[in-house]
């Protein structure tokens, strides 16, 4: 299916690895221009080593818990392309910390990270995109179902960056701009192999219906489709990819070879 994303212009944060890296790829494979944005200058510059050879790429280091550096990075997108179609808040980051121990400054920026983020992007992307433009938040399958005693934050936080996409939809809708938010289950990224032990992966993994955590790219997907004409009539609504996560109270069903087939 072409879906007709050639010659468009998508801004993805947080995308100098993992689900944001992936999803730049993905707009570049179907024809799009790209603007990626890291806090950090080295693996945001490998990032578009790698991307170059797909399309045209552009790079902004800078933080998107300040405003000043969301809304420089609109200006330069839109300065660099002559328009910005696509916009992706992929900024997110868990502290492994049960609630009743977190500080006042890692609340602080916690909700910085996971949360006013998203409210920067979502402000800056609505001066940039034009009719028919696309904001598509990253959630996470926490804001479905959270960890208790452990990231107690984060699940909360990203269930308001959901419904944030649902409020900024109506907002922009007369000008005919959509918002959306996707929700992604355990991915094999840096952050997860990094931060996350192998046998809680696999317990995890159990207990996914496919019985396996997700590539990035299959986030990726989804999200570049939500942003195309094939997607037009959606918006302030999730999408949840996680192969069926927590869905079921026996996902041993699924290994015990029952096949109602």
């Amino acid at each position: 299916m072409d879906l007709g994303l050639t010659g468009k212009t998508a801004v993805v944060t947080g995308a100098s690895k993992g689900i944001g890296l992936a999803t730049a790829r993905c707009f570049l494979e179907e024809g799009a221009r790209v603007a990626i944005c890291a806090r950090h200058e080295e693996a945001l510059e490998q990032a578009a080593k790698e991307l170059s050879s797909l399309g045209e790429v552009m790079t902004f280091c800078g933080d998107m818990t300040r405003q000043e550096d969301v809304d420089t990075l609109a200006e330069k997108a839109l300065t660099r392309f002559g328009r910005v179609d696509c916009w992706i808040n992929n900024v997110g980051a868990s502290i492994r910390r049960a609630g009743r121990d977190y500080t006042p400054d890692e609340i602080r920026r916690t909700v910085d990270v996971c949360f006013t983020s998203a409210v920067y992007g979502c402000q800056a992307a609505g001066r940039v995109l034009g009719r028919g433009g696309v904001i598509v938040n990253i959630s996470s399958l926490a804001a479905r179902c959270g960890t208790a005693g452990r990231s107690t934050l984060y699940g909360p936080l990203k269930a308001a960056v959901s419904h944030l996409a649902v409020m900024f939809a109506a907002e922009y809708a007369s000008r005919g701009i959509r918002a959306v938010s996707v929700l992604p289950g355990f991915t094999i990224t840096p952050a997860v192999r990094a931060g996350i032990a192998p046998e809680e992966l696999r317990r995890n993994e159990a207990g996914t219906l496919l019985q396996r955590m997700a590539d990035p790219a299959e986030i990726a997907r989804p999200i570049v489709f939500l942003c195309s004409d094939a997607a037009s009539y959606i918006t302030a609504t999730s999408l949840e990819v996680s192969g069926g996560r927590s869905v079921i109270l026996n996902p041993e069903f699924v290994t015990e070879g029952n096949d109602a087939g």
